[in-house]
């Protein structure tokens, strides 16, 4: 049987439709599953993960949009996540884990022998969700790590905990692509992560889009790409309160690294590039400084 896949968008999930989605995880059928925004029970929670759980070619979940709604959804997909081998993308953005979800997650998140993507947007994670991820950031080659992750949209980070996690990414050999949009760095944390890619040999795309930031961090962001190699292409600064010449000044430079033929570090051994499986990435809503959302 060829693996195939199965997308459903914001719709209730009857019981029928569940079972035939939990025999065709068991029968190896699926590589991609995707119930994004979907209604369906706890009960019925628990036997789709059974079914991740069982399953050996399943490569993407995309669970995004409310479907992981409480703690114990959150156990019920950490001890399918321990069981699974095959997943390697895993998409939970805009699900209200908090950060005793993500602990309850993360031994299998962190375990894991093929995840590679990872989406945490707009998860009301806070500064102890924060220092798991860290670990999910290894320094060298010895163990799997992630090679994307998106961490979009959570305003109750501190500016202590990014501090720490700017470390993390300067030394992790595996990231390649790091979404941080919609937060609420400021300039402080922007020149971290500036000498975060600096010392970086991997990085390859970072989304800064709407994150507080001014022309003082993009500056020394254009000082490190004109004098320092940097493996970065990508850098979005969109919706900040950075200038169009300074934009387009870092850009113009990261095109000229990119025609010289700088290369990223190969993917693992097994892994599908991601671009091949990738739905379009959540984008939140615009952070506001004064919002009472979260």
């Amino acid at each position: 049987m060829l693996a195939a896949s199965i997308q459903v968008s914001g719709e209730p999930l009857s019981a029928a439709e569940v079972q035939d989605i939990c025999d065709r995880l068991r029968e190896d059928g699926v590589r991609l599953l995707s119930v994004r925004g979907c209604r369906l029970s706890d009960r019925d929670f628990g036997r789709v993960c059974r079914g991740v759980a069982a399953s050996r070619c399943l490569v993407q979940l995309n669970l995004n949009l409310g479907v992981v709604s409480s703690i114990g959804r959150a156990r019920h997909l950490a001890d399918a996540l321990a069981a699974n081998r095959s997943l390697q993308t895993l998409f939970l953005h805009g699900s209200p884990l908090l950060d005793a979800g993500l602990e309850a997650l993360n031994p299998a998140l962190a375990a894991h022998p093929a995840l590679v993507c990872l989406d945490l947007g707009d998860c009301l994670l806070g500064d102890a969700a924060l220092a798991l991820i860290c670990g999910m950031l290894p320094p060298d080659g010895a163990k799997s790590g992630l090679r994307e992750l998106t961490l979009s949209a959570n305003p109750r980070i501190t500016t202590k905990a990014w501090a720490r996690f700017s470390v993390a990414v300067a030394h992790s050999s595996q990231l390649r692509v790091l979404n941080l949009d919609y937060n609420p760095l400021g300039d402080q944390i922007a020149a971290m992560l500036a000498v975060a890619v600096a010392s970086s040999r991997t990085l390859e795309v970072l989304d800064l889009e709407g994150t507080g930031l001014t022309n003082q961090s993009a500056q020394v962001f254009l000082d490190m790409v004109e004098n320092y190699p940097t493996c970065l292409r990508v850098l979005v600064l969109a919706e900040n309160e950075v200038s169009s010449e300074l934009q387009q000044q870092i850009s113009d430079l990261l095109s000229e690294g990119e025609e010289d033929g700088r290369e990223g570090p190969p993917p693992p051994p097994g892994h599908a590039p991601s671009s091949a499986l990738q739905p379009i990435r959540e984008k939140p809503l615009p952070w506001l400084p004064h919002s009472s959302k979260g």
